[in-house]
This record gives C-alpha cells, sequence and structure tokens, in this order.
C-alpha cells in the first residue's frame, strides 16, 4: 500500500506558508531573544530551508514544515531556550541532507554540534535492525546527564511525528504508535512533561484502537452537559469560600485523556460509565515560594468544609514529590448527586512545572535549595549508562520498566527518605544506597524484624541492610529486583563474573591445543566459536570452564600446519536459540488470514487470542514462523519497539470458517438458579462450545471466568450483550491474559 500525497500548494504559496511559520516561531518565545540569539536562528532557519529544499513528507507538503513544527512545539509548549529551536530546526540536516556535524560546528558552535549529534540517529551497517533502534534510544539517553534538551527536542519531534501519522501506511502507524507507547510517553512523563504524555498517548490508542478511542470520545462528548453542571454546582461554594479568604486563585477542569481512560476500563474490566473519575478540579493558587505549603492546606479545609473527603484517597505530593518533579495536593470528596470528584489543589508554580516538566523546574531551580527528584533520577540514569558491556535491548527494558512506576518512600536506620519504585525489595534498597552494599547484600531488618533479600518493601518502612564479604550476586536476584539500577548492577557483576571464570576455560584450551600441537591464535579460535555455535571467545570459554563444552570429546576435525578445521558437522544451538536476520528482499508485505489457503502459514498469539474482527499484526519469530497477535496485545508495544521491521500487515478476510478461544469475566449478584441460567443462555441461545468454566461465590457476590470458542468478535459481543440482560448480572467483559 502507498500513501496518497493529499497536499497541494503552488511554490508561491508554499514560500507564504514558510515565513509565516517562521514569524509565528519568533513570537513564541516566553523571553525575547537577544539580537546574537535572533542572528543564530534566522542562520538556521536559512540553513535548513536550504538543505531541506528538495525533501517532501509523505503527505507531499514540504520538508521544512517538520522542523518548523518541532521548533515551535520546543519553543512555545515547552518553553525552552533559543539553542534548543536552533537544535530543533537543525534536527534533521546531519542524518538526511549533505549538511556534517563539522559544518554544525563551524556555522553555530561547539554545543549546537553536541544536540545535533544526540539527536542523529546511528546508522552503523555493522548493527542488526533491533539492536540499532536499542542503541539510538541508548544513544539519546546518553545525552541526559550532560544536556537534557536533546531529549526534549527528541520529544517534541516524536510528537510531532504521531500529530502527522495519518499520512503514513497502516503498518508504519502501528509501529510508531508502539514504539511512543512503549518508550517516549513514560520518558516525557518522567521528565514531568504530563500534557504532552497525554497527548502521545492518545494519539497512540487512535491509531491502535481506534474503535475504542472513537467510542471513548463520543461518550466524552455525549456526557459534556450533565458534566459541566455538575462542575457549577460544586465549585460555587468553593469559589465564593476562597475569595472570602483572600486568597488569590483560578479554578480548572481536566477532563481524564481517552488513553488513560481506556487503561483503567482496561486493567479493572469496568465500562466507561463506571470510570469514577472522569475529570478532576484544580484549584491553582497565587502563592509566595514561602507561603506554598500553608496555602494549599488552607485550600484543602475549605474544599472539605463544603464535601466530605475519602481520608483514603488523599496524596500529599507537596511534602513528598514525585521523583519527576511533580507537587500537588490530592483529594476525592464526595459530590452533588453522589459523584465522587478529584480536586487537585497546588500553586502556580507546581502547575507550571506539571504542564511543561523539566524546563520549568530548570527555571525555577535556584528557588530550591535542596536536590530536586529530577536531579537524583538523572544521578540514576548516568550511573545505569556507566556499564560499557550493558545489552543496549536489556538497558532499554531495564531503564523503560522504571519510567512509569509509582514510588514507595522508605527510611534509611538515621532517617533519610528514600524513593523506590511501587514493588521494590529489599535488595532494590540495597543497590540505592551503593552499589557495593548491594553487591554484599545478605539481609535486611524492616522495623527491626529480620527480613529476606527478596521481601517487598512498604512506604514507611525503615529498612537496615545486612551485608557479608563473603555474599555475591547470582542469577536468581535478577527475578526479584525491579530498579533499574540493581538490575544494571547486578548483570554488570554477573559479567565480571563470567568474565572471571572463562580464563579458567581459556587455559583448558591452550592446554588442549598445546597438546594437538594447534597455534593458540583466533585463526583457530574462530573455527571452534562456528563449530560450538557461540557468539564470542569469551563465552567459548565460559562453556569450557563450567563443562558445558568437553574438549575431551572434540572430534570431526583435522590439524594440519598448527591449523585446526572442522567439517561441516557442527552443533547446533537451541530453536530458541538461534538467530536469523532479515534482509530487506525477504521483507514480507502482509498476510491475509483465512482457513482457504492463506498466502502464508502462520499460528494464532496464545498471549491474546487473536479472534476474527479483532485489530491485528503478524510478527515474524526467528524460529516458530508468523504469529498473528492483537495490536493491544500486552506484548505489542515491546514487539514493534525493538523489532519493528519484523512488523507484517495481517487483515482477516472475512471469509474464515473457524472458532477462536476467548475469554470472559463477569460479576453479579448471587441468587439461586443463576449459574443454570448462564450456562443455558451460552448452549442454548448461541450454540457455543465451552472449554473452561469456573464460578466463586463470596457474601452474596459472585465472579465467574468461562473460556469458549466463537466465531468472530461480532458473535462475542452479542454473547456478552445476552449475558448482561439476565437478572443478576452486574459486569460482563472480554479479557486478555496479561
Amino acid at each position: 500500500m502507498t500513501t496518497i500525497a493529499t497536499y497541494k500548494a503552488s511554490p508561491e504559496e508554499e514560500s507564504k506558508e514558510i515565513k509565516k511559520q517562521y514569524r509565528k516561531l519568533l513570537r513564541s518565545f516566553q523571553r525575547e531573544p537577544s539580537s546574537e540569539e535572533k542572528k543564530k536562528l534566522k542562520k538556521a532557519f536559512l540553513v535548513a530551508v536550504d538543505a531541506h529544499k528538495e525533501d517532501r513528507r509523505k503527505s507531499g507538503e514540504p520538508y521544512i514544515f517538520h522542523p518548523l513544527a518541532v521548533a515551535q512545539i520546543v519553543a512555545e509548549e515547552m518553553s525552552l531556550d533559543p539553542i534548543s529551536v536552533v537544535a530543533a530546526l537543525l534536527h534533521d540536516t546531519v542524518e538526511d541532507t549533505y549538511i556534517t556535524l563539522d559544518d554544525i560546528e563551524n556555522l553555530f558552535g561547539e554545543k549546537e554540534r553536541y544536540l545535533i549529534d544526540g539527536l542523529t540517529k546511528i546508522s552503523s551497517t555493522n548493527l542488526q535492525t533491533e539492536s540499532r533502534q536499542a542503541e539510538n534510544f541508548r544513544k539519546m539517553l546518553l545525552t541526559l546527564s550532560d544536556d537534557v534538551r536533546v531529549i526534549l527536542v527528541k520529544l517534541a519531534d516524536r510528537l510531532h511525528n504521531m500529530r502527522t501519522l495519518s499520512a503514513m501506511r497502516p503498518d508504519k502507524q502501528l509501529q510508531i504508535a508502539s514504539e511512543t507507547l512503549y518508550m517516549y510517553a513514560p520518558l516525557a512523563y518522567r521528565l514531568g512533561l504530563s500534557k504532552i504524555k497525554n497527548e502521545m498517548e492518545d494519539l497512540a490508542l487512535k491509531y491502535r484502537e481506534a474503535n475504542a478511542y472513537k467510542a471513548i470520545e463520543q461518550k466524552i462528548k455525549d456526557t459534556e452537559i450533565e458534566r459541566t453542571k455538575l462542575i457549577q454546582i460544586f465549585t460555587k461554594p468553593i469559589i465564593d469560600e476562597l475569595k472570602k479568604q483572600g486568597l488569590k486563585f483560578q479554578v480548572k477542569t481536566r477532563v481524564k485523556s481517552i488513553y488513560s481512560i481506556w487503561n483503567k476500563m482496561q486493567k479493572q474490566s469496568i465500562p466507561f460509565e463506571q470510570v469514577y473519575d472522569l475529570f478532576a478540579i484544580r484549584v491553582i493558587l497565587d502563592s509566595k515560594l514561602e507561603r506554598e505549603k500553608a496555602d494549599c492546606w488552607h485550600a484543602y479545609s475549605i474544599v472539605t468544609d463544603f464535601w466530605r473527603p475519602n481520608t483514603e484517597r488523599l496524596r500529599d505530593w507537596i511534602s513528598n514529590p514525585k521523583a519527576n518533579g511533580y507537587e500537588s495536593l490530592h483529594i476525592t470528596v464526595m459530590g452533588p448527586k453522589g459523584k465522587w470528584i478529584e480536586v487537585q489543589i497546588r500553586t502556580e508554580r507546581m502547575d507550571d512545572i506539571s504542564e511543561k516538566g523539566y524546563a520549568a523546574h530548570w527555571k525555577y531551580k535556584s528557588n530550591k535549595e535542596t536536590e530536586s527528584g529530577l536531579d537524583t533520577w538523572i544521578a540514576q540514569v548516568r550511573e545505569m549508562l556507566e556499564s560499557p558491556d550493558a545489552d543496549a535491548i536489556n538497558f532499554i527494558d531495564d531503564f523503560k520498566s522504571n519510567l512509569f512506576t509509582e514510588e514507595i518512600f522508605v527510611f534509611t536506620p538515621k532517617g533519610d527518605l528514600k524513593k523506590l519504585p511501587s514493588g521494590a525489595t529489599a535488595l532494590d534498597f540495597a543497590f540505592e544506597i551503593h552499589s557495593q552494599v548491594g553487591v554484599k547484600c545478605v539481609g535486611a531488618k524492616v522495623d527491626n524484624k529480620l527480613v529476606p533479600i527478596s521481601h517487598v518493601l512498604k512506604s514507611g518502612d525503615q529498612v537496615d541492610i545486612l551485608t557479608s564479604n563473603n555474599q555475591k550476586p547470582n542469577k536468581n536476584w535478577l527475578s526479584f529486583v525491579i530498579s533499574g539500577k540493581a538490575k544494571a548492577k547486578i548483570k554488570s557483576s554477573l559479567k565480571e563474573e563470567k568474565k572471571e571464570i572463562s580464563f579458567d576455560g581459556k587455559e583448558i584450551l591452550r592446554r588442549k591445543f598445546k597438546g594437538l600441537k594447534v597455534d593458540f591464535e583466533s585463526r583457530n579460535i574462530t573455527p571452534l566459536e562456528k563449530h560450538f555455535n557461540v557468539d564470542s571467545a569469551t563465552e567459548l570459554y565460559y562453556q569450557i570452564a563450567i563443562g558445558k563444552i568437553d574438549l575431551k570429546k572434540l572430534n570431526g576435525y583435522t590439524v594440519d600446519n598448527k591449523t585446526i578445521t572442522f567439517d561441516k558437522t557442527r552443533i547446533e544451538p537451541p530453536a530458541s536459540k538461534k538467530k536469523k536476520s532479515f534482509s530487506k528482499k525477504e521483507k514480507i508485505e502482509g498476510i491475509v488470514l483465512d482457513d482457504k489457503g492463506a498466502n502464508l502459514n502462520y499460528k494464532l498469539a496464545k498471549c491474546c487470542n487473536p479472534i476474527e474482527g479483532d485489530q491485528v499484526f503478524g510478527f515474524l519469530t526467528i524460529s516458530e514462523g508468523i504469529k498473528i497477535h492483537r495490536t493491544n496485545c500486552p506484548n505489542a508495544s515491546q514487539l514493534m519497539s525493538h523489532y519493528g521491521y519484523r512488523v507484517i500487515k495481517a487483515a482477516w478476510s472475512g471469509e474464515e470458517d473457524k472458532e477462536f478461544l476467548a475469554k470472559i469475566i463477569f460479576t453479579g449478584i448471587d441468587d439461586l438458579g443463576l449459574v443454570h441460567k448462564i450456562t443455558s443462555a451460552l448452549s442454548q441461545g448461541h450454540d457455543i462450545n465451552m472449554k473452561s468454566i469456573s464460578f466463586e461465590s463470596k457474601d452474596g457476590i459472585f465472579s465467574g471466568e468461562i473460556k469458549l470458542f466463537v466465531q468472530n468478535t461480532q458473535h462475542l459481543q452479542s454473547l456478552i450483550e445476552s449475558l448482561k440482560e439476565l437478572e443478576g448480572i452486574m459486569t460482563v467483559d472480554r479479557i486478555i491474559e496479561r
């Protein structure tokens, strides 16, 4: 499928529009650029226009529209400085045009060269495709500790690509949307760019789950009038009292993002109508820095004077800000008509940081004496990046795993506060204290009670780490630590230990070669690596040392003039570890899913059990052929982010006469005969073949789970709707096992 360019304009119209966008850009700065900065901006604009003059986007519009739009986001939505805007204007020149990094340095300076280099993708042909994607992420993150502006410009670049994604092929839309959900949206969240994070997630959902996106969008519009009336009734007494108390403020309403609503519906298996925190009221105070905390709690007392709070839902991120710098006081109160309403109380400074993230944080940094959570997090990233042997894909997975996690607050024996991701163990805490404490950790005392290193911590715990010089990391540790720092240090230690063990294997091989009268040189070691299918000499030595490769049983070789050669017989690795790379010539354009001689053999992935009618994609595996996944499969984002070149377009033919396995769960009020009603509806009304069924009842409420075979999504939806009509049934939902 080729994308049809829809953009049409004359050269004169294009030139006029380019100049118009540039003038708009110059008006977008938070502060007036100096005359020197204006000269650089104009030079960057002219260089970018000239470099991209022959280039067009998929939509057909001049390519220069893209860097101009990215620069606009950087200046207006992130409030960054002119040098960042220069980098945004030039961010694709080195990668896509004749401009070199030396040209950038000569025309603009060293700092501009550094920023553009950080924004330029790795293009080494020595890297496999999946490694190159991960290495590009890693290269970008390497700049984090020195200059976070590289990542901010990259996020602006990705945001504009998402805004213009409609011009891309459907398979590219899926891949880019999945990458955005997997890495860029969490990264925006961690850097405090909540507005950009929300937009990225919504746009990704729009292309991954189009029907769900449209349905939620429509329901938000349908409930707008009712919601507005409720907000007016709720806020009127609060506004009147805030004015009476002499507080300077503004009140805003924030509707939950479409993606957040969808995510909550999926996780809790609830319909749109049961998402109670559909919107939040923001009370934004105009307070001096020294009065911020007192004014926020003053506003809290006013809100709770009128509406009863749910104390279990109180979140104080003013006393303990989130790691991304977020500060706010969140309370949930019972509002009019029995509706729970969330109120967020913050100051203008806090709101600025919430919306514009790291850039705004930096603006206020001089007013804060203590190091911020962002500074601490950046220091941790720097430490993770220090390992030169870290595998790029594993590093990105470890790094990403901590971007979106909730946090807990724990204390050292001396009372120092430490922030860890929710679910962190005593061992995670040990590595948070110091890497040497982590590698020697044998146990811990939590509130003076002895616990193992795998003990999961909770907020408020006071933790004392116990160490031993005889302790060393083992592979099992990776199964229960969750922080990126701990994982990186454990993997690094295990690699060092592996290297030490490999020295013994090296000596064993040296003695074997001596006995065979073979030179111990690479020309003889390399054939041995190929014979045993290992990817490095170190791995060869290691497997010899631990006895996995027994040189006493070495056969199928000949020695001639101190050189060893092997016949074609070689040891094959397990199928799951075989590696294969696919060239562009082998790339498959698409697959039609039918039961009458499909154009390619495929299997339905068990992780998400796709059904005819679901939005799906094909994934080319190493040893099991093509697997068909749902686009909202729990593994989809990771597969598309790391291995986008293996993603294949897939579509149902609509002619398949086949049954698909689906899983539904339901809840209701327990009543005599209800189970019989359900099974009768399944077997009689819909001619369903059930694989398994289970029910559980407790205190008058029952829940159930059924695995059954259906023809397509329409068949399944019809079944769900009929079950919902049964008296006593409260909820019925299809679920994906996660």
